[in-house]
């Protein structure tokens, strides 16, 4: 038991000393180094940009709509709850917000650089998938019938296929049910930051903090009720919602796994990058500790050289008092 809690001990001292040398890496001295280190990366993300912008102009596929399928799309055309220009602000600028607080806290560059990149390429990966999939499956929306005849007045050719009257651009975005953009892009951006706190806060500690993990499934919370007024608001079908949900929790949690162990690990809290730097470290502070031991050894030996009064009372022996 013992020998048990020296282990702990030792191994709580030397995390320290690491920690000490390597949290000197913050944005001003190694800010621009680390950027460098991942250029690729950056480059990855602005293609990512400009095919996504391509995804947007391109038409999606204009799947056949019939007569008899429009009891199911006839649902009103309502206006977003959740407004498409809000799901960058808080998908994406609200955890770099919650990065930076951390940052200050910390002053590690490695868990800034790599939070915000992996956050950039959940974001972007699932809009990209999203959108590929929304032009090549070209469902109609529930409210398509609203979006194709705004007056009412269905018109339908000899197929039985619509003719449709009305907005260009209404029509060409009714077409883009599958899967859901705002829950994806919510699952993706807050499901990043959900797995970041988890391990930032160590909820899976076994402490039994529940309060923990109701923190981390806040975020969760938030996009879910973001999907939910989705179908509220007829702009998609539940399948839609759920698929798209999905997608953006798995591709946030690849992501998050490139820099940063599980949030269940023992150093969850770390970045891959910054457990790197502590290894290249340990040889230096094993040898300062060597050197320390073998001073405090010949410490010892000179003390036990000296002579002991044995009519010293125990008392005193132990608390390391002499009598003159």
């Amino acid at each position: 038991m013992l020998s048990e809690i020296e282990n702990i001990r030792s191994y709580v001292l030397q995390s320290e000393m690491w920690e000490n040398q390597a949290g000197a890496h913050t944005v001003r001295s190694h800010g621009v180094t680390v950027a460098r280190t991942h250029l690729h990366d950056w480059l990855i993300l602005i293609l990512l940009g400009v095919i996504l912008l391509v995804l947007n102009i391109i038409h999606p596929f204009y799947r056949f709509v019939g007569k008899d399928m429009m009891s199911d799309l006839k649902y009103p055309f309502k206006d977003n709850t959740v407004p498409s220009w809000s799901v960058p602000i808080y998908s994406v600028l609200l955890p770099i917000v919650v990065f930076l607080f951390f940052y200050l806290r910390r002053r590690d560059v490695y868990d800034l650089h790599h939070a915000i990149l992996g956050l950039l390429f959940s974001a972007l990966i699932t809009g990209v998938l999203t959108d590929a999939i929304k032009d090549a499956v070209g469902r109609p929306r529930p409210d398509f019938f609203w979006r194709c005849f705004p007056d009412g007045k269905d018109v339908y050719d000899q197929l039985g296929g619509v003719i449709c009257h009305g907005d260009n651009y209404a029509i060409k975005a009714g077409h883009k049910s599958f899967p859901s953009g705002h829950t994806s892009w919510s699952f993706a951006g807050l499901g990043f930051l959900s797995l970041f706190l988890a391990g930032k806060i160590q909820v899976f500690d076994r402490r039994g903090h529940v309060a923990k993990l109701c923190v981390v499934l806040l975020p969760l919370l938030v996009a879910s009720l973001v999907g939910v007024s989705r179908v509220d608001d007829y702009r998609h079908h539940w399948q839609d919602v759920f698929v798209g949900g999905l997608l953006g929790l798995v591709v946030a949690t690849f992501c998050y796994l490139q820099f940063f162990p599980p949030p269940y690990h023992i150093d969850g809290w770390r970045t891959y990058a910054y457990l790197q730097v502590l290894e290249e470290l340990r040889p230096n502070v094993q040898n300062s500790e060597a050197e320390i031991e073998i001073q405090q050894n010949e410490r010892n030996n000179n003390n036990s050289s000296l002579p002991v009064n044995s009519s010293l009372p125990v008392e005193d022996l132990e608390s390391g008092r002499r009598r003159y």
